[in-house]
């Protein structure tokens, strides 16, 4: 099943059980996914939408959207919203595979790395492009930025 089909799935169970907040979430989701689609009908490389990789994409900016907004409603002290965008925070997590943890982030870009030969910062770029194609939605390239510039710089 794809990640467009488990989302519906998803929306329609949320409407059946009357979840609104839920559902406000799903709804995000698709609206999210329906903009990509008409962004990528006018290019040329249209090959039928927006693909897994894309959902997973749109899903991970979408949890950074929602943390960075968390944070700035908890130092402004507005807790009720907070804890709106972290329960939406949880339903969109529902769709993105397990995350990496610090230990398995540290060994990936090590292995990307020795994969791409990499030997001075110069390199980094072809090293996130290994990380991107391999763990999209499965690592944070904010996090993962810093550890090859570490290791190359």
């Amino acid at each position: 099943m794809d990640m467009r089909d488990r989302v519906n799935a998803a929306l329609k169970d949320a409407m059946k059980s009357k979840e609104a907040d839920r559902l406000s979430t799903l709804r995000l989701i698709n609206a999210a996914i329906k903009d990509k689609d008409i962004a990528l009908r006018g290019s040329a490389d249209e090959d039928g939408g927006v693909s897994n990789d894309d959902v997973l994409a749109i899903l991970g900016r979408m949890v950074k959207q929602r943390q960075e907004s968390a944070r700035a409603y908890e130092e402004g002290g507005r807790l009720e919203l907070a804890e709106k965008e972290l329960s939406e925070i949880k339903v969109i997590e529902e769709f993105l595979p397990k995350q990496l943890t610090e230990e398995e982030a540290e060994k990936a870009v090590g292995d990307a790395i020795a994969e791409v030969g990499a030997t001075s910062i110069r390199d980094m770029g072809r090293v996130m492009a290994v990380l991107k194609g391999k763990f999209t939605g499965r690592m944070d390239f904010g996090k993962a930025g810093p550890m090859v510039k570490g290791r190359l710089g």
